[in-house]
């Protein structure tokens, strides 16, 4: 089945204002859909059009070399954006409570000391890419990765990815991407990356990843 881009659960400005109503119409309608269209061409009538998304990022090396770079991109495209999409709210920000706040002071000392490593992450990212919370197989841990390559080709889980490309926010933002990263840390729905937390692979490189 051709991939699509998933409608928003929540009208485009109901992020303002943090996030634009005109980022949000420009990043899901026009960018996301632009890695969908090239990701459905460059698999259409091969054996993995069907096949989803996390799997085959999880099985890149299998991809024919003429397909991979292509694929990597735009089926990475695909997934980051859909669980960008599902990771924010209008009624988001706050902490995590239960599990997942336990588990991310067990890792990061506090819930404060996580937010700093993420934004130093995401801050720290040269050109394009993502900030994650990914778990590793045993905790949870903070990476950042180039253009739309997602964790789980490394054999990571990602509960929550934080988008740096500029199309992001530049509309509002420019060029100060920490002030773009504030504003977003109000928008993150914690129990969605909650059930991210309680459905992780008990070992990382499991093709068995939450759902975006």
């Amino acid at each position: 089945m051709p991939y699509k881009v998933p409608d928003l659960r929540y009208a485009y400005d109901a992020l303002e204002p943090h996030i634009d109503e005109q980022t949000m119409r420009l990043h899901h309608d026009h960018h996301h859909q632009a890695y969908v269209d090239k990701a459905n061409a460059a698999l259409a009538g091969t054996e993995w059009q069907d096949v989803r998304p996390r799997e085959i990022l999880t099985r890149l090396d299998e991809l024919p070399a003429d397909l991979r770079a292509t694929v990597r991109n735009n089926a990475g495209g695909q997934y980051n954006h859909c669980m960008l999409w599902r990771s924010m709210s209008p009624d988001g920000g706050g902490e995590p409570q239960r599990e997942l706040g336990e588990a991310i002071a067990a890792a990061f000392g506090s819930f404060e000391d996580f937010m700093t490593e993420l934004k130093e992450a995401a801050v720290g990212r040269f050109g394009s890419g993502w900030a994650w919370l990914v778990h590793d197989g045993s905790r949870l841990a903070v990476v950042s990765t180039p253009n739309q390559d997602n964790p789980i080709s490394d054999g990571l889980t990602p509960l929550l990815g934080l988008d740096v490309w500029e199309h992001a926010y530049y509309l509002r933002y420019q060029n100060r991407r920490p002030d773009y990263i504030d504003a977003w840390f109000h928008t993150i729905d914690w129990e969605v990356v909650a059930e991210r937390h309680a459905e992780a692979p008990a070992l990382a490189g499991s093709v068995r990843n939450p759902a975006p």
